[in-house]
C-alpha cells in the first residue's frame, strides 16, 4: 500500500481516495432480489425450503428451531463460553436500559397541553448473519434492546449450517436474551419471510440486522413497500478508520485495521496519521500479523481497499475522518478524549490505545449495528429508540381553544384550507353561543 499525503492531493483525488469499494450493480441486484421476494410472497414456506437448498446447500425438514435443537445447543457450549455471552448481555442490557426515556409533558399555554409517549414496536424481525462466520454477538445486539423496549413479538432468522442446524452460540445467545422463536433461513429470502410472513414465520413490522448486499437490498425493497416492513438503517460492508499520532503503537494500529478487514473482501480499513514512521511501522506489522491469522485469504483481498493517509496535523486528520464518516472510528492519539468534540460523523468512537474496536463488537455495552458506507453523516447506530415509536398527544380545554384557536384559523387561511379552519370555527362558535 502506498502512503498518500493528504495535503498534496487535489480535491478530485481526495474524493477518489475516500471512495468505498465498488458495490455490485445495484439495479441488477435489486431485480434479482425482487424476484426472490415475489417468490416468497407467492409460495411461502415452499420457496424458503427451495432457496435454502439452492443457496445454503441444505434440505431442511422444518424451518423453526425446536426444543431439542435448543437443548443440544446448550450442551455444545462450555461454561466459559456461556459466561462470556452472559457478561456481554449484561453490559449491553445495562447500557440500553439507561436509554429508557420518560414521557414528556409541556403546558404550552393555559389549557393547551402537548405530550410525547413511547410505545414498543409490536413485532420485530432480527436477522443474524452466518455466511462468513456465525455472529452470536449480533443476536445479542438485536435481541437485548428489543427486550428492553418490550416488543411483544421477537423472532430471529439465521442461515443454517451444512448439517441443517443453527449455530449453537446464536441459539444460546437468543435464548439468554429471551428470544425463543428462531428460524433457519438466511439471505434475502429471510428478510422477505419476516417482512411479509409465511405459514411458519410471522410477519413483523420492522426488520433489523446487518447482512450482505442481498440482505440489504431486500430490506430496502421491503421498506419501500407499504405491505412490507420498515428497516433499521442502511448499511454496507464493514469499515474502520484509525487516527494515530507518533506515540501510537504500530502493533495496536495494525491489529485494529485487520480486525475489520477480516469481515469480508470488500471491507475497508483506513489509517490517518501525522507520523510517517508510524505509517511505515504499521505496514510492517500488517504483513507480520496477517501471516499468523486464520483468515489470511480474506485479509489479503480486503487489504487491497485499505488506505494510508499522512496528514500535516491532527486537525486535518479529524477533518478527513468527518468527510469519510466511518462506521468505526478509533482514536489512538495522546489525550484522545480532548479530540471528541471534533468528531461529527462516526457510527461509534473508540478512544485511546486500550480501546480496541473488538470490545464494542462484543461486550463493552454499546451496540455494534452501525451505519456504514458514509451513512454516519445522517444516521446513528442502533439504540433503544429504534425499537420504539414516539407518539405525540395534545389536549385542549375550552379556554385553551378560545385562546389558541384563532392562530390555527389564520394559518389555515394562509394555506387555503378552509375545512381545517372550519373544524376550529364550529367549536369557537359554540363556545361563544352555548345552547
Amino acid at each position: 500500500m502506498s502512503l498518500l499525503e493528504w495535503s498534496s492531493l487535489p480535491a478530485v483525488e481526495r474524493l477518489a481516495a475516500l471512495r468505498r469499494p465498488a458495490q455490485a450493480d445495484t439495479d441488477a441486484l435489486h431485480r434479482r432480489v425482487s424476484e426472490i421476494i415475489k417468490d416468497v410472497r407467492a409460495r411461502g414456506d415452499e420457496a424458503l425450503f427451495d432457496f435454502t437448498a439452492r443457496f445454503d446447500g441444505v434440505k431442511l425438514q422444518s424451518l423453526e428451531v425446536d426444543a431439542a435443537e435448543f437443548a443440544a445447543a446448550e450442551g455444545a457450549l462450555n461454561a466459559e463460553q456461556r459466561a462470556a455471552l452472559e457478561r456481554a448481555i449484561s453490559n449491553v442490557r445495562r447500557f440500553h436500559e439507561a436509554q429508557v426515556s420518560n414521557s414528556l409533558r409541556v403546558e404550552m399555554s393555559p389549557g393547551v397541553v402537548c405530550e410525547r409517549h413511547f410505545r414498543a414496536i409490536d413485532a420485530v424481525g432480527l436477522y443474524v448473519p452466518a455466511g462468513v462466520a456465525p455472529l452470536p454477538s449480533t443476536a445479542v445486539m438485536l435481541a437485548v434492546p428489543a427486550s428492553v423496549a418490550g416488543c411483544p413479538t421477537r423472532i430471529i432468522c439465521t442461515p443454517p449450517r451444512k448439517d441443517g442446524t443453527a449455530d449453537p452460540a446464536v441459539l444460546v445467545a437468543a435464548k439468554l436474551c429471551g428470544v425463543t422463536r428462531v428460524f433457519k433461513v438466511g439471505g434475502a429470502q429471510a428478510v422477505a419471510a419476516m417482512a411479509y410472513g409465511t405459514a411458519s414465520i410471522p410477519k413483523v413490522d420492522k426488520v433489523f440486522g446487518p447482512g450482505n448486499s442481498w440482505v440489504t437490498a431486500a430490506k430496502i425493497l421491503a421498506a419501500n413497500d407499504p405491505d412490507g416492513a420498515a428497516l433499521d438503517l442502511p448499511a454496507g460492508p464493514s469499515e474502520v478508520l484509525v487516527i494515530a499520532d507518533e506515540k501510537a503503537d504500530a502493533e495496536f494500529v495494525a491489529a485494529d485495521l485487520l480486525a475489520q478487514a477480516e469481515h469480508s473482501a470488500d471491507a475497508q480499513a483506513i489509517l490517518v496519521t501525522t507520523s510517517r514512521a508510524l505509517a511505515e511501522a504499521t505496514l510492517i506489522q500488517l504483513e507480520a500479523q496477517m501471516k499468523r491469522l486464520g483468515r489470511e485469504s480474506t485479509l489479503r483481498q480486503s487489504i487491497n481497499h485499505a488506505r494510508l493517509f499522512l496528514v500535516d496535523n491532527l486537525e486535518s486528520a479529524f477533518e478527513l475522518s468527518n468527510a469519510y464518516a466511518p462506521e468505526h472510528l478509533i482514536v489512538q492519539v495522546a489525550q484522545a478524549r480532548e479530540w471528541l468534540p471534533k468528531i461529527r460523523n462516526a457510527g461509534s468512537v473508540f478512544l485511546g490505545a486500550w480501546t480496541p474496536e473488538t470490545m464494542g463488537d462484543y461486550c463493552s455495552g454499546t451496540n455494534h449495528v452501525l451505519p456504514t458506507y458514509g451513512f454516519a453523516r445522517a444516521y446513528s447506530g442502533l439504540s433503544l429508540v429504534d425499537f420504539q415509536k414516539r407518539m405525540t398527544v395534545q389536549e385542549l380545554t375550552a379556554d385553551g381553544l378560545r385562546d389558541l384557536g384563532p392562530t390555527a384559523v389564520t394559518i389555515a387561511g394562509l394555506e387555503g384550507l378552509d375545512a381545517h379552519a372550519n373544524a376550529v370555527q364550529v367549536r369557537l362558535r359554540q363556545l361563544a353561543n352555548p345552547s
